[in-house]
């Protein structure tokens, strides 16, 4: 059933309470007009409850749920990072001699990414910083660093693939790519 113009006023009058009774559940007052936000969203869109009387009551239950999704979706989200974190941190780096074969196309592609994600790849890969001084730098937080950095792989993955064809899939350390980053030829 949709909501009558009268139930709609009482979730609308009903606005601080509702932002009072999120702010006091979650970490942030931001947060909270974020769930209300949402909450409104899906009462609009959802079942509302046939008794107009029972409106505030069933809102007061799409909010507990939304704080419930809420903390689900930020645990789910920090076992990924710190999933992906330790995979990150174990990773091997090469011999001094091995980073110098290295195919040459890779600094003049790097140039054709975005400046973010060039700069990523500078600080973590190329001058072994941390996540944590990207993100520093880069004025964003930590877990926003290593979504940067996996993007910026990825995106210079594809680039290397385009570049460099065949030569890319079978890591070639004596390819003869040309710095422009324009097709190598093998020898």
């Amino acid at each position: 059933m949709i909501l009558s113009p009268e139930a709609i006023a009482q979730l609308v009058d009903g606005h601080r309470e509702f932002l009072a009774f999120l702010e006091k559940r979650v970490d942030s007052r931001a947060v909270a007009e974020d769930i209300l936000q949402a909450a409104f969203v899906r009462g609009l869109e959802g079942e509302a409850p046939v008794d107009e009387e029972k409106v505030i009551a069933w809102f007061y239950r799409v909010l507990r749920n939304a704080v419930i999704d809420h903390y689900r979706h930020r645990a789910s989200s920090s076992r990924a990072m710190e999933t992906w974190g330790r995979e990150f941190a174990v990773g091997e780096t090469p011999s001094f001699e091995v980073q110098q074969q290295v195919c040459q196309c890779v600094a003049g592609l790097m140039a054709s990414l975005k400046p973010e994600y060039s700069e990523a790849l500078r600080v973590v890969d190329i001058d072994d910083g941390s996540l944590s001084q990207l993100a520093e730098r880069a004025g964003i937080s930590s877990e926003n660093a290593a979504v940067r950095v996996h993007r910026a792989r990825k995106a210079l993955r594809l680039q290397v693939q385009k570049a460099c064809g065949t030569c890319a899939d079978h890591g070639c350390l004596d390819c003869h790519c040309k710095a422009d980053g324009s097709r190598c030829a093998q020898a």
